[in-house]
């Protein structure tokens, strides 16, 4: 389909409830291949607000992963814990923040295909992947979760590279 321009904070859509998804028609599929298209390599997940779409469709590709995972409706059911990481947004290019993130979470979505999906993750970047990216659907972006203010940092361009959603080794690196 296309590639869209990925829209930067303080854009309004980024701060909207995303709308539920009726029905899954051309339309949507159109919207998750314009996803899929518009992710950079650099990337681990895209939510439709980001292209701005204000509809509760996201995607999640971690580097190892042959196909992205298509989200329609996602919703956590279930979180448990809390940890704290290093954490980076596509639509907010350029900075890092450490944030609070659940150790656990228990996803439910549908498919492309119409079926409901459950996901589990635990400790790991798709667990940190799937909250950013329902978070993004209902209008937080990742430093609504700073552990501090001085914990958001402005990065090097050549740090852009890297993934905007990463896991910390440490909390105190």
């Amino acid at each position: 389909m296309a590639s869209r321009k990925i829209v930067q904070a303080p854009q309004s859509v980024l701060r909207q409830k995303a709308k539920r998804v009726r029905a899954i028609d051309g339309s949507i599929r159109d919207l998750v291949q314009d996803l899929i298209d518009s992710m950079p390599p650099h990337g681990v997940g895209l939510a439709a607000p980001q292209i701005g779409v204000p509809l509760r469709v996201a995607i999640v590709r971690l580097p190892d992963d042959d196909e992205p995972t298509v989200l329609i409706n996602p919703k956590v059911v279930r979180r448990e814990g809390e940890r704290e990481i290093e954490e980076g947004c596509l639509s907010l290019e350029g900075y890092q923040g450490l944030i609070t993130r659940s150790e656990k979470v228990r996803v439910r979505a549908t498919r492309l295909d119409g079926k409901t999906v459950r996901l589990k993750a635990a400790d790991d970047l798709r667990a940190q992947a799937l909250e950013h990216e329902i978070d993004h659907l209902d209008g937080v972006l990742f430093v609504d979760h700073l552990v501090s203010e001085d914990r958001l940092v402005r990065l090097d361009d050549e740090d852009l590279t890297e993934p905007a959603i990463q896991q910390s080794p440490s909390p105190d690196s």
